[in-house]
This record gives structure tokens, sequence and C-alpha cells, in this order.
């Protein structure tokens, strides 16, 4: 195990090593059209100049989440509806130029041109070492020494069978430096990546407030949805049927001293469309907030889902304590649509859901074992969903591969409020 991961070390190293080369010419050939900007000439040649430096900017970031240091892109969000043509051009080169994180790409491949080098080139070099005294131990030490210098490996100077066994205890010890400090080594450049690529303090405010901006009109939007399906609801449902009671109310009234029989009936009619009202103003609430959430909690409201679809769904819950009702509410409903597509889209036999609450967030997980392919685009329930769980500042991760099968998974950062009361 520690010797698969070492060889990988030293092969994504390697490849450290080729960008860090790679950077040199990036950075040289960057900063010379970016001086040319100034007269105008180098504004043709920068945005696929950044586009480059990005992509290997990018690169390196995987290499350093690779070794545990996750960095996330720092960079501004490109300007909407850049035009077509020379004016356009222009924008988007100066949306580059007043980045931050363009001038600190630009750093970094100046240094990276020697610490990606240095560091990712060491990995490989010790196991070249290591390798280098085996083989002069094993033999190839005399002939080296056959003019009576011998052969210089590690403070040893190998001239006779001892030296070679002390040589080969020496490239031993480098072998297992290799395999315990490859990833270490990985890891300080993931830490130099993270120091100049990933976002500044400013930045991560930046981002916060675009975030929330966002969000905030999601859940605008959201809501003026709501109210206009519960506007519509109403309109065509409880509100027809209120307005059809009130005149057989009045046809009763006229015909209670003419017709009784008549009468009678339209008092039945009257009594039916009271009730179908009641039933119609009963799931309009629980379209709004179903009364399980209330009374039973989340767990079993989510298993109140599962019982009710006719896929058999799973559902493992561990909720310690009470969730926020529009936490609540919005996984519920989420819940709700996702078994609703694996029905519907994904042809799936059976499904799974888990809910878990760890470190003040609420994890969810809908798993199907469907034909998969689901993928997020506006205008999509998935897309609804993201927009619902995005205005408390959650987040839906879709993994659906063709043939399935389909992961989603859903994180709400909440905090609980008392203790638990639903079932286990």
């Amino acid at each position: 195990m520690r010797l698969s991961r070492a060889v990988r070390d030293t092969l994504v190293g390697a490849l450290i090593a080729a960008g860090a080369l790679a950077s040199v010419v990036l950075f040289v050939t960057t900063t010379y059209f970016t001086v040319l900007c100034l007269i105008g000439i180098g504004f043709l040649a920068l945005p696929h100049l950044t586009t480059a430096v990005r992509w290997v900017c990018d690169l390196n970031r995987r290499a350093a989440a690779r070794s545990g240091v996750p960095v996330e892109r720092p960079y501004r969000p490109e300007p909407e509806e850049i035009e077509r043509d020379i004016v356009g051009w222009v924008r988007r080169c100066k949306w580059i130029l007043a980045d931050p994180a363009s001038w600190r790409d630009l750093l970094w491949l100046l240094l990276n041109s020697v610490v990606g080098l240095l560091l990712g080139s060491a990995p490989a070099a010790l196991l070249y070492y290591a390798g280098e005294g085996l083989v002069l131990a094993a033999g190839l030490w005399r002939p080296v020494a056959a003019d009576g210098t011998g052969r210089w490996y590690a403070f040893i100077t190998v001239d006779s069978w001892p030296a070679a066994l002390a040589a080969a205890l020496a490239a031993l010890a480098v072998f297992a430096g290799w395999l315990h400090l490859s990833s270490w080594i990985l890891k300080g450049h993931a830490y130099f990546v993270l120091f100049l690529l990933g976002p500044t303090q400013g930045a991560r405010l930046a981002s916060r407030v675009r975030h929330l901006a966002e969000t905030r009109s999601g859940a605008l939007d959201i809501q003026a949805a709501e109210v206009r399906r519960i506007e519509r609801d109403l309109h065509d449902g409880a509100q027809a049927r209120l307005v059809s009671l009130g005149l057989t109310l009045g046809a009763v009234d006229r015909q209670l001293d003419l017709n009784t029989e008549e009468a009678r009936r339209l008092l039945n009619d009257a009594r039916s469309s009271s009730v179908q009202a009641l039933r119609e103003l009963r799931g309009l609430v629980r379209g709004i907030h179903p009364p399980v959430l209330a009374e039973r909690g989340l767990a079993d409201a989510v298993r109140a889902l599962g019982i009710a679809s006719p896929l058999p769904v799973t559902v493992v819950a561990d909720l310690p304590g009470k969730l926020p009702d529009p936490v609540e509410s919005a996984i519920y409903f989420s819940v709700s649509e996702l078994l609703t597509n694996a029905l519907k889209h994904a042809d799936a036999g059976q499904v799974e859901v888990s809910l878990h609450y760890a470190d003040g967030v609420l994890h969810g997980q809908v798993t199907d074992d469907g034909r998969g392919g689901a993928a997020m685009s506006a205008g999509s329930g998935l897309e609804g969903i993201r927009r619902r769980l995005a205005s408390f500042d959650g987040v839906l991760e879709i993994d659906s591969p063709r043939g399935g099968p389909t992961v989603m998974k859903m994180e709400l950062p909440c905090a609980l409020s008392s203790p638990k009361t639903s079932s286990s």
C-alpha cells in the first residue's frame, strides 16, 4: 500500500516538475503580452494565454487536493453577455487584468519554476539515488574502482565489499526515506499552491457576498413561485367550491318553501362541496408545511414518504435533535421530489434515503439503482432543488453515470434546537 502510494506520488511529482518547466514559458509569454496590452496589441492573445495559465493552475490545485489540501478557485465570475466583437474582447481582457487572482497566478508561475521543479523532482531523485546505491553495491563498484579511486556514495567510498555493504544499507535508508517522505514532499508543494493559488480573505468575502446575493434572489423567486401556486390552487380549487357552495345555498333558500325535496338535494350537494373544499384546503396546507413534520419530525416524515412511494424505499435516519422548521421543510420536499424523479425518470427498482447530522451540518443522500444520466439544467427539477437548498447555504451534489446508480447528496448547515422526538 505504501509502496504503490509512493510510486503514484513519484509520478505526480514528475508531472509537477514538468509543469514547472512549462511555468517558465507561460510566465514569460503572459507577462510579455500583458505589457503589450499597454499599446493595445496584447489584447488579442491575453484571453487565450489566461485560459492556458488557469488550466495549469487548476491541474496543480487538483494535485494539491490529492495530497489532502483542497484549494478553491479564486477567480471572479466572468461578466455576462460579453459581445462577440472587439469591444467584448477588450472587456474580457479588462476583466482578466482587474482580477487580483490573475496577478497571483503570474507570481505563482514565476516561483513554481523553482519550487515546483525542486519539490516535484525530489521523490524521483530519491528513488534514483536509492537504485544507484543498490546497483553500485551489487558489484558495479568493481569496474568503477579498477583505477583504485572507488565510487563515492552517501559519504562512503565504495572500493571493497564491506564498503559496498555499507552503501547498500545507506541505499535502503534512502529507499525508506522515499517511501515515507514522498507524500510529505508533495504536501509541501500543495501548501505552496494553497498559499498563492487559493482565495485570499478578501476574495472569500467577495465570493460569499455574491453567493448570498444569488441565494437571496433564488429564495425570493422560490417564495414568489410558492405564493403564485397557493393563489392558483385557492382560485381553482377551494375558492371555486366555496363560490359554488354560496350559490347552492342561495338556491336552497329559494326552493325551501316551494320544493322541499329539491331543497334537500341541494343541501346534500352543499354538504359534499363543503367537505371537498375542506379536503382541498387540507391538501394545500400539507403542500406548505406537512403536518407530519410538525407532529413527528423530519425522520418520520421521510419514512412516511418512503411508505407512500410505489418503490421499495429504505430510510436510515440518525438525527439527535429537532431541526429548524424551514430546514426540515426544504429537505422534506427535496427528498419527495427526488423520490418522484426516481420513479418517473430513472426507472429505479429501489431507493435508499439516509439522513444524519454531524459537525453542524445536516447530510442527506438519496440513492437509486436506476439508469442514471441525471443532470442539472436550467428549469429542471434538480435545479429547483439546488436553488431551494442554496437559500439555506446548502448544496446539492449529483453523481449519476450512465447506467446508474444515481447518488444525490444534500448538505445544509443548521443547528439542532431540541432533543430528538421522532422515533428511531
